[in-house]
């Protein structure tokens, strides 16, 4: 009988969670459509909804009046049960400092707020400033904290959740071991922690030109870094440690260049953007600027614009020889500013460059990919988690 009576309780959480994976996506259904999409009968959809309900995860929205008989009750996901919060964290932000930009999210994806802090990682703790960002962003949207079921933060490094340590980062404080478990702490909610492109490929694939493709190599092109985010079928690629497209790091080898190392970041990283414009007489105070510039008048910035592209295809090739990817995306604040201007001359450099084919595309996301992403990762946290509980809860 104990065997029986656990086999009734598992079946009931798969029924009761796949009802509500159904009214998390698409949303909006009623008792009949429901039935259709589960292949259950009407009253076990009525008492799956009737415990969803009392649980507070479903809610009535409306009642369909297009059809004979009674009016059937419309149900979606209830937007205020849970929510995830998203962290991107910046050398440069918005506002052209160091900042920590967030925002939430209800269970419907549907955001609820937005701040940023401008941060002086040099003298603040970042445990603190985080945890500041997201209770200021909860009291600004009315958010009790513990509806808060996980925040993701986007941050220009690697994540080894083995070693609980961000690798590869070069914002102060971010690199102490224990730093992600102690912020999860003092918020009192899951965290966590992707790489900023990797993040900005994932709001790729939901919302922009990633959407449809295969699969996609992103090409990030920082105000201060380099990265790349490989999707494979909408699965993203980390390594064993989460250093899979750290391509700022890729070794250049130069005859001239023996008594310092190189490498991509030198090529056309930020930096490097504004010495070559310099060299070009092209006007801007950081390297989005002038790239808009000469975007804004390619006559005028000389060889500004093809010596950029150049660049650019030298790690372009090597990515495209390595994965042969079926779309090249180009992404971040430089490939913004540069527009359709910038990827005309890439997509030129590439065709000159190399034999190898892989279609290039501009990114279709115009707002700050990192957050759009990690409010999209963290969403999928909790929806998942919400699913797991009504399992767990019934064991």
């Amino acid at each position: 009988m104990t065997r029986l009576a656990g086999s009734s309780k598992l079946l009931r959480a798969m029924n009761e969670s796949a009802a509500l994976a159904h009214l998390l996506d698409p949303g909006r259904l009623t008792r009949s459509d429901l039935r259709k999409l589960t292949a259950l009968s009407t009253p076990t959809i009525s008492e799956v909804l009737r415990r969803l309900t009392e649980a507070g995860l479903v809610t009535v929205v409306g009642h369909n009046s297009g059809r004979p008989g009674p009016n059937a009750e419309i149900y979606a996901a209830n937007p205020g049960a849970a929510y995830a919060a998203a962290v991107s964290v910046r050398d440069i932000g918005p506002s052209g400092a160091p900042s920590v930009v967030a925002a939430l999210c209800d269970l419907t994806g549907e955001i609820r707020g937005r701040v940023e802090s401008r941060v002086d990682f040099l003298t603040s703790d970042p445990m603190q400033a985080l945890v500041d960002v997201v209770a200021r962003l909860r009291d600004e949207a009315g958010v009790p904290a513990e509806r808060v079921r996980h925040v993701r933060i986007g941050v220009a490094g690697s994540y080894d959740a083995r070693a609980a340590t961000i690798r590869h980062v070069h914002l102060p404080g971010f690199g102490r071991t224990g730093l992600v478990p102690r912020i999860a702490e003092a918020l009192g909610t899951e965290v966590g922690v992707d790489n900023d492109v990797n993040l900005a490929a994932v709001a790729e694939r939901k919302r922009g030109i990633g959407r449809d493709a295969e699969g996609f190599a992103l090409l990030w092109l920082g105000q201060e870094g380099l990265g790349l985010a490989i999707d494979m079928a909408g699965t993203l690629m980390r390594g064993a440690r989460g250093g899979a497209g750290e391509i700022g790091y890729m070794p250049l080898y130069s005859p001239d260049s023996a008594d310092r190392k190189l490498d991509l970041q030198h090529l056309f990283g930020g930096e490097a953007i504004l010495e070559l414009a310099r060299d070009n007489g092209v006007p801007g105070r950081t390297p989005a600027e002038v790239v808009t510039a000469a975007a804004d008048d390619p006559a005028a910035s000389g060889d500004f614009l093809a010596g950029l592209a150049d660049r650019i295809v030298v790690g372009l090739a090597a990515v495209v020889a390595v994965l042969d990817p079926y779309l090249v995306v180009l992404a971040g604040p430089i490939a913004q500013a540069g527009g359709e201007v910038l990827l005309s001359a890439v997509t030129g450099a590439m065709r000159r460059a190399a034999p190898l084919e892989s279609p290039i595309a501009l990114t279709a996301i115009d707002d700050d990919a990192v957050l759009l992403g990690a409010l999209d990762a963290g969403l999928t946290a909790v929806r998942e988690g919400l699913i797991s509980s009504i399992r767990s809860a019934h064991q």
